[in-house]
């Protein structure tokens, strides 16, 4: 029998019952709290417990059928992510286990009953768009299951849901050509007050933000590390995007998927290095206003249905789901050295004494006929450790490498660092890193053929070394795939 301690929400309707033991040597007596048809939740003498229904026998008038009940899987949280992703995931959901959806009627956000294949009812799925301190106060006191944010407090419980990307958005006949990541962060400090001061025509320039009550503009401010100094505020993303649209001297900030009729402003670093929010950008956080959506969970077990749907999260009908609401999906993406033109200028750009064009020719080289993976390492300024998120990717990759996903493909590690320091020291480190890398897949996987390691130290820099952003970007270790050509696999 397991035992776990947890919370109770408030005002669970309780009924007697006693729970015993197989062996008949242990015998609990208290209040059904609640049943999912795996695990009894009891309020004891000892306080609220957790208990395993197959190693117990259930007495009393409060004791369930051994069936579970219906689950009821509320959701609080972003309103565009919820809205917009959560219909396509359930749907995909029912679609993969047999399941039928049944809308139920809600006045704001949807509900839906979802049925088995006997067309009985196994759960309820709603969606509540909520402010990020209520939806977390429903988390805590058991009055929600799962809560949709763009910002997750430190010691949340946190899986990504989907990726985003933050973008500065004007009007369409707005004549700037282009923003800073440094002049951006200025002008919504507050530090920029007139279009002149950016290049554009001497007017007044109009910060327009959310509510701080919405977890983007949560996001936001976290990464800015300060509030917005916005003059008008908004409820929603869809009118934040249409009155920036009707103002031409409007400046704002918005999740990729909900521009609407606005303009995203192309964003470049403080060297002039274009930031593209591409998929492949934001999957490896080469762009740096990546932004994650998370689904918060509690610190509590959830109903069997809400395990099994966290457990679909991360298959490929959830991920086309994704990508089908507009979001950026967390399947590997690839793309060819050819593709990544960019990269290639600002590196020509960048070459110099310390970086001749030769090492140019050995990147290519090594490159030709290889695509670059979305899967990138990054690391803690000065060494070879891992961040979490990092940690996280190679857990990834060794799932995918273990089902054999790069069957018949050549797996090559390739690191770079950022500029700080002599060239000589970064390429030994880059390649370093990206040895710490391979060792790591070793130890996971023993019988896997060695990848090939190389580093290039700051020779394809992705950003600015001038900013603590930009260093971190360049320093990574990537992930190439090139065929095997002796190989006789599919």
């Amino acid at each position: 029998m397991f035992v776990a301690l947890f919370w109770v929400a408030a005002g669970a309707s309780a009924q007697d019952i006693t729970l015993t033991s197989r062996s008949g040597a242990i015998a609990l007596d208290g209040q059904l709290l609640g049943f999912d048809g795996e695990f009894y939740r009891i309020g004891t003498k000892y306080g609220a417990l957790t208990v395993d229904s197959g190693g117990v026998t259930c007495t009393g008038p409060g004791c369930p059928e051994l069936k579970a009940p219906v689950a009821d899987i509320r959701i609080l949280g972003a309103t565009e992510a919820g809205n917009g992703i959560l219909p396509r995931l359930l749907q995909a959901e029912a679609e993969a286990r047999g399941y039928s959806l049944r809308p139920l009627e809600k006045e704001i956000g949807f509900a839906t009953e979802v049925l088995d294949g006997k067309g009985e009812a196994v759960a309820r799925v709603s969606f509540t768009p909520s402010p990020p301190a209520v939806a977390a106060e429903a988390l805590a006191s058991g009055a929600a299951e799962l809560v949709i944010a763009a910002h997750a407090e430190e010691g949340m419980t946190t899986r990504v849901l989907a990726l985003d990307a933050l973008v500065p958005i004007v009007a369409a006949d707005n004549p700037l050509p282009r923003i800073s990541t440094w002049d951006l962060a200025r002008a919504l400090s507050g530090e920029i007050a007139n279009w002149k001061d950016l290049g554009g025509p001497d007017m007044p320039l109009v910060l327009h933000a959310l509510a701080a009550d919405i977890s983007l503009e949560a996001a936001l401010e976290a990464r800015l590390g300060r509030p917005i100094a916005a003059s008008v505020t908004h409820p929603d993303l869809a009118s934040l995007a249409a009155a920036v649209a009707r103002d031409p001297y409007a400046l704002a900030i918005t999740g990729l998927t909900a521009q609407g009729a606005a303009r995203a402003l192309p964003l470049t670093d403080s060297c002039g290095f274009p930031l593209v929010p591409s998929p492949l950008a934001v999957k490896s956080e080469d762009y740096p206003l990546a932004l994650p959506v998370f689904l918060v969970t509690p610190r509590r077990r959830l109903p069997l249905f809400a395990r099994e749907f966290l457990e679909f999260l991360s298959s490929a009908p959830a991920q086309q789901a994704v990508a089908e609401a507009g979001f950026v999906d967390r399947r590997p993406s690839r793309v060819p050295l050819s593709s990544d033109g960019q990269r290639l200028m600002n590196a020509i750009r960048a070459a110099g004494e310390e970086v001749p064009l030769s090492e140019l020719k050995r990147l290519t080289d090594l490159m030709a006929g290889a695509e670059r993976l979305s899967i990138t390492f990054r690391f803690e300024e000065g060494g070879d450790t891992l961040e979490a998120q990092s940690r996280d990717s190679l857990s990834e990759l060794v799932k995918l490498i273990d089902i054999g996903r790069f069957r018949g493909q050549q797996l090559m590690l390739v690191g770079f660092s950022d500029g700080r320091g002599p060239a000589e020291g970064n390429l030994d480190l880059s390649r370093a890193r990206a040895e710490a890398v391979a060792k790591a897949m070793r130890e996971a996987l023993p019988d896997l053929s060695p990848p090939l390691v190389e580093g290039f130290g700051e020779a394809l820099p992705l950003a600015c070394d001038t900013t603590v952003a930009g260093r971190r970007m360049n320093r990574r270790v990537e992930l190439w795939l090139r065929p095997l050509t002796d190989s006789s696999g599919p």
